[in-house]
């Protein structure tokens, strides 16, 4: 009989040992969850974003975790970049840089139907204050804010490795994101609601707040497993300002700054986008962004008279030289040939021609002088900029037709050996196998490696030669950046083998 008591009461301290350390693990994905919400309530839509909020908040989360260092830099007055830092046993390894945009874009008050704004002043010092303190709240983690820009933190949190001269590990987030237009939203886009099934609807719970909680959540969880524990190589975060925008105030002035140098990044992870599928995705490029402007110059004259060359004429034929160009381009997207980060867009963004009248209108039997249009064009870097220009200069704009151009490129085409901005994903790039296989430790599967159809901070490390390459753990998940009632579910986020288990091992394994 005593022998059946002390089995009873040895199931029961199983069974209550495991009911606590289930009740434990969902109160840490709770509170990771709810730490997720606060960071997406920090609104750091341009014009005028305020980085101090989101570095500060980064700042503190990072602290709060074990072996976490934290740096912020000031490339750009009142623009902080923040890093974080977990230094490795051997520092003298190439470190790991993952990256994440702290801004967002502007919005048009005239589209609202509130002020998007209202009695709250946007501005990045909300989300640095809410990350610094949640890096605060990771023992081990130390916090630096740099204010490379006026106003525009950057906020870096780093946890030192075992080995502090081998090249460390960046990990970034930026802390921007773009406009919302809340009445087509079904909630607040800022208010981060959870419904029951678990989606919270948020401006940047895709692009890219989500990894910004991801990174420090995945080291708290490390550093609750195990106290003690010390990367091989130095561990770095950056939340940065302004990537929305380009991140001239941010990325750019960061890496050329004392503070990156010094920090001898070995590889660098930023943010990717979401898969409909089981599977994660990974890019290894952006396409490069060209704001083009072509101009046509004419005789103006009386609305009922006919002329050749017209300004009008002039650009109607350049518009359509140009057209023809992007369904060709198109037509290979559609014939499956290649997707459509890989082929040359040329999107007519506006017109602008006539003779106003004075009274808002155009004079409608002038013809003007001058007309213009403007293209977004993209390139891929496995195309030539050169012969695009030659293109543009003798197609779509040719001086024959009284044309003229003007190309403004927003960021780096090739690295600093005139190489096409790519990052290996095969052998030949030993930071792509610990990557990879972390992943699949995880329980996670990556598709074919990507071009991102769009562009990100990444470019800035590619064109120093540093390994860099975009992943954000968001499977079986809706493409919702930059949309209307942009969400992400909490288990795609915190859920078994999802997004802080996957960077728990990847961080562990670099």
């Amino acid at each position: 009989m005593l022998h059946h008591y002390f089995i009873l009461l040895m199931l029961l301290l199983i069974a209550t040992t495991t009911l606590t350390t289930s009740l434990s693990q969902k109160q840490a994905e709770l509170d990771a969850v709810t730490r997720f919400q606060q960071y997406l309530r920090i609104n750091t839509a341009h014009p005028n974003p305020d980085y101090s909020a989101p570095v500060s908040y980064l700042n503190g989360l990072a602290k709060s975790i074990p072996n976490l260092r934290t740096r912020t830099l000031y490339l750009t007055p009142n623009k902080p970049l923040l890093l974080v830092t977990l230094y490795g046993s051997k520092p003298l390894l190439p470190s790991i840089l993952l990256n994440s945009h702290m801004d967002s874009v502007p919005a048009e008050p005239a589209k609202w139907s509130h002020p998007p704004f209202s009695a709250v002043k946007t501005d990045y010092s909300a989300p640095v204050s809410y990350l610094n303190d949640l890096a605060n709240s990771i023992p081990n983690l130390r916090t630096r804010t740099l204010y490379l820009t006026p106003n525009k933190p950057l906020l870096l949190v780093t946890l030192y490795g075992s080995k502090p001269l081998l090249p460390s590990i960046l990990l970034n987030s930026h802390m921007d994101s773009v406009p919302a237009e809340p009445a087509k939203w079904s909630h607040p886009p800022f208010s981060a609601v959870k419904t029951e099934d678990g989606k919270i609807f948020a401006r940047g719970a895709q692009d890219d707040k989500c990894i910004a909680i991801q990174y420090l959540e995945a080291l708290r969880n490390i550093m609750e497993e195990d106290p003690f524990f010390k990367p091989v190589r130095t561990v770095h975060i950056c939340y940065v300002p302004d990537e929305e925008i380009g991140g001239f105030d941010g990325m750019a002035k960061f890496v050329e700054s004392d503070e990156f140098k010094e920090m001898n990044v070995g590889f660098f992870l930023d943010e990717g986008q979401a898969s409909t599928n089981d599977k994660y995705r990974v890019f290894y490029a952006d396409r490069s962004p060209w704001n083009l402007v072509i101009k046509a110059v004419g005789v103006p004259g009386h609305g009922s008279r006919m002329y050749d060359n017209s300004a009008m004429e002039n650009l109607m034929k350049s518009v359509e030289v140009v057209s023809k160009f992007r369904e060709n381009q198109f037509d290979l997207v559609k014939a499956g040939v290649l997707p459509n980060s890989e082929v040359i867009s040329a999107n007519p963004v506006y017109l602008k021609a006539g003779t106003p009248s004075g009274d808002g209108n155009f004079a409608m039997n002038m013809q003007p002088s001058e007309a213009e249009a403007g293209y977004d064009v993209r390139l891929p870097p496995t195309v030539d900029p050169d012969l695009l220009k030659k293109r543009i200069a003798e197609e779509w704009a040719p001086a024959t037709r009284n044309m003229t151009y003007h190309i403004i490129e927003k960021g780096p085409l090739r690295d600093y050996l005139g190489r096409p901005l790519m990052t290996a994903t095969n052998e030949s790039n030993p930071w792509w196998a610990v990557l990879k296989n972390a992943i699949e430790v995880s329980g996670g599967e990556l598709s074919k490696p990507e071009m991102l159809a769009s562009t990100t901070d990444a470019k800035y490390l590619r064109q120093l030669g540093i390994p860099a390459l975009g992943f954000s753990p968001m499977k079986n998940t809706p493409i919702l950046l930059h949309d209307h009632n942009e969400y992400l579910k909490d288990t795609v986020v915190f859920g078994r083998n999802k997004g802080i288990r996957v960077h728990h091992q990847i961080i562990e394994f670099l």
